[in-house]
Formats: structure tokens, sequence, C-alpha cells
């Protein structure tokens, strides 16, 4: 597959399977009490079993003090950690130091201002992750289905990797991938039947149509 693609809110062994039995090369677990995709560390750890190696288990995490990111380490062997909230490049390099694991760090995006908070992590993220800015009253800062305007990528070129997110689905995708350029996708919402609930169906279809991009 040319296209790489991450399932990320993952929450039962049945739609982790699909999800790699498809040809996902990234699965998502979170761990954010606020979201309806919330695992516990045990819950992650056993759906990690599933996971074959050559898949890369991200845990998405907020804010997340040493702790917690510890808690869920000791259940689930998670091979990038995600960091979703408001982390300060200083964050993210503690969090290298303190874990040993690359960390990828979401970039907000509603408006070409927003791309300057960027390159402040270069040098100390991994990965980039761009996604759509959530209003001001969501509840949980991702995974809310919503798109920002993919021109604002791709007139631009990153020095390090990046995903695209944001209200991917199986029906946009193509154009995402076009007018952005992406190579990695990551998709939560668009493969739900409902706010949290992976849909296997949705899950092999969307894989499917990035292979065939």
């Amino acid at each position: 597959m040319s296209l790489a693609v991450k399932i990320c809110g993952l929450g039962t062994a049945e739609a982790t399977a699909v999800a790699v039995n498809h040809g996902a090369r990234f699965v998502g677990f979170v761990f954010y009490g606020p979201s309806r995709r919330n695992l516990t560390p045990s819950r992650a750890g056993a759906l990690a079993t599933i996971v074959p190696p050559g898949v890369t288990k991200v845990g998405l995490f907020v804010d997340a003090a040493d702790d917690e990111i510890a808690a869920v380490l000791e259940r689930a062997p998670l091979d990038l950690l995600q960091l979703h909230g408001k982390e300060s490049p200083e964050r993210v390099r503690a969090v290298k130091r303190r874990f040993g694991k690359p960390v990828m760090k979401t970039i907000p995006i509603a408006t070409a201002a927003d791309l300057t908070e960027a390159p402040r992590y270069f040098g100390a993220a991994d990965r980039l992750l761009f996604d759509a800015k959530p209003p001001k009253d969501a509840a949980v800062p991702g995974g809310n289905g919503l798109v920002f305007d993919w021109e604002l990528l791709g007139i631009r070129r990153w020095p390090l990797p990046w995903m695209l997110s944001g209200g991917l689905t199986i029906e946009n995708l193509a154009a995402a991938v076009r007018i952005t350029h992406a190579d990695l996708v990551d998709v939560s919402s668009g493969v739900e039947s409902a706010p949290g609930i992976k849909d296997a169906v949705k899950i092999a279809g969307f894989l499917a149509r990035a292979r065939a991009l």
C-alpha cells in the first residue's frame, strides 16, 4: 500500500483485527478520559496482543502527566506516543527522554496562521499530525469529524514525517491525498457507525480505498 493508514480510537478486538488484517500500518488507542474512545491500560494491552509485528501501536494522550503515561506503558507495549494536547516542544522532548519512545505531536489547524506552530516542534517531535482545530466548546481535541482547508498543506513541505487527519472518509480520501500530497493518513470518526463505535465494514472499505490510490 503506497498510502499508509492509521486507524485511531480502536476499542474492540474485532475492529483491531479488521484494521490489521486489511492493511492498516498504524493502530491508535486513546487514553483520555473525556473521549468516548478512552481505554484502560489493561484493555489496550489486550488489544495490543492482536497487533502483529510491523504494525505501529500508537497511544494518544492529551496533556498527560508522566505517571499517566507510565501506567499505560506498564500494560500496553506502545511503539509511538501521540501528544494531542497543548504540549510544548520542551514537554515533547521531556516525554521522549523519560520513556525512550518516538513522539508525534498534533498541530490543530483552522487557518494558515496555525501552521506557524509546526516549526516549533522541528527537532523535538519525530512526527507531526495535522488535524482540524476543534470548536471552543468541544469536549475532546480530536475525532470530531471536522475537515480543515487542505489547500493550506498542499503548498507546504515538511522536514519530518507527518500524517493528515480530520474528517477523513472513504468519500473524500482521494481528494484529501491529491490536494495535500499526504502519504500517511489518520482516520477515526470516518470509520464509525456511531460516535466511538468502530464499523468493521467502514474500516475495510477505507483501507481498500487507500490501497487503490
